[in-house]
């Protein structure tokens, strides 16, 4: 009887070499999986299984995970505020995530012997996928082909044309991975430290021109309703304000980042509601958070973010983070003005009944209504009394010598 072994499966090049050398080469019984994140119409997943039965799996299974990526993941990253670097919505990482923890949850339903994916020696992904394996399902052999035996594309190429493999073996002029929490764009620009994705490269073309005012509605931090139309689930909120905002162009941009094995990479992304979204969230934050619940969420998010995109999710610590984060956002709850522009957009203000600009208690810079002049003057004494001391002390020391 043949081991079974489940392969983390998409359809391209690598996934499609691992099922003929796993089969043929390895002997193995492949089930495969492939995890939409968000990224795969309901055409494109068809089209994934139709190959995956040409190949020979025993099995293929397609999950729709969008729901579960953004109540697993991407729900704390809105929660943080979470830009790698201040400038990446960490994209591909998260949903890498995502993905690992589904096809080791279906190799352990399966009760299988392995468990493959098709990382190459070069990236984060090995990393991510290798870690989340050894963590859910320890014990579990993983197979990595294309890592193992160093193939180079025409190597694969090659094996799978002798195998009578018919596909599209022409290599696009830019890697392009979408999902819920935006798009990432690789191509000759950005493999050196100088260039600028052309205007062709990115998937969603700028279509639309002039002004918008776009409306916001967060309930207790969570994107609930977009110009007043509401939605079931906030992914699907997200994916509706993409759709708004993609055609304008916003949230292009090009991440230079540390990857986990200790080299610098490049990677152009496209991201508009993600973005838009974490910008409306942070605003209303600064209007309903006092000053050390942002310090501190602020500080927690950048270990968050880091930590995350090293592909450590299931760290306890990471529970311990999220549950701070849900419980920062009882009172983030009210609407957010943004107005689109071609590629750029802008935060104009914030509603909410938890607002603590609240003129009730002074208007900054022109009339103090809690409080008396006396009482900032003694205050302002004892607020500095220690700093005041040691200076005092200091000059009195070194007027002794």
């Amino acid at each position: 009887m043949s081991k079974k072994v489940v392969l983390g499966f998409s359809g391209g090049l690598d996934t499609s070499y691992c099922v003929k050398y796993l089969t043929e080469e390895m002997g193995y019984e492949v089930h495969s999986i492939v995890v939409n994140t968000g990224g795969f119409t309901d055409e494109e997943l068809k089209k994934i299984e139709e190959h995956a039965g040409n190949l020979g799996v025993r099995s293929h299974k397609a999950v729709n995970a969008v729901k579960t990526y953004y109540d697993r993941i991407i729900k704390y990253l809105v929660y943080g505020n979470v830009l790698k670097n201040n400038t990446y919505p960490l994209s591909v990482s998260a949903e890498r995530l995502s993905q690992a923890l589904h096809i080791a949850e279906h190799a352990s339903a399966l009760n299988a012997d392995a468990v493959a994916h098709g990382s190459t020696g070069a990236g984060n992904d090995q990393v991510r996928f290798d870690m989340i394996f050894n963590i859910m399902i320890p014990g579990v052999e993983i197979i990595t082909p294309v890592r193992d035996l160093k193939l180079s594309r025409e190597d694969e190429i090659a094996y799978l044309k002798s195998k009578g493999v018919e596909m599209n073996y022409e290599k696009a002029m830019y890697s392009i991975n979408k999902g819920l929490w935006g798009t990432s764009v690789g191509g000759k620009e950005t493999l050196s430290s100088k260039g600028m994705l052309p205007e062709e490269a990115w998937p969603t073309p700028v279509t639309k021109k002039g002004t918008e005012e776009v409306k916001l509605h967060f309930e207790k931090g969570e994107l609930k309703k977009i110009n007043d139309k509401k939605f079931s689930h906030p992914s699907d909120a997200i994916q509706y304000l993409q759709a708004l905002a993609g055609p304008y162009g916003i949230g292009r941009d090009i991440h230079v980042g540390d990857t986990i094995i200790g080299i610098k990479g490049r990677v152009g992304f496209e991201a508009a509601a993600p973005m838009v979204i974490i910008k409306a969230h942070h605003a209303l934050e600064k209007h309903v958070l006092t000053k050390w619940q942002l310090q501190w969420k602020d500080q927690l998010a950048q270990f968050y973010g880091n930590w995350l995109h090293e592909g450590q999710i299931l760290d306890p610590v990471m529970i311990d983070i999220e549950s701070y984060f849900e419980s920062s956002q009882r009172n983030v709850t009210g609407d957010v003005f943004v107005q689109v522009h071609p590629y750029h957009f802008q935060v104009t203000g914030i509603e909410s009944k938890y607002d603590l600009m609240n003129s009730k208690f002074g208007k900054y810079g022109e009339m103090n209504n809690g409080w008396t002049g006396d009482d900032v003057r003694g205050f302002s004494k004892i607020f500095g009394n220690q700093t005041m001391i040691y200076h005092q002390v200091k000059e009195d020391a070194n007027a002794k010598h």
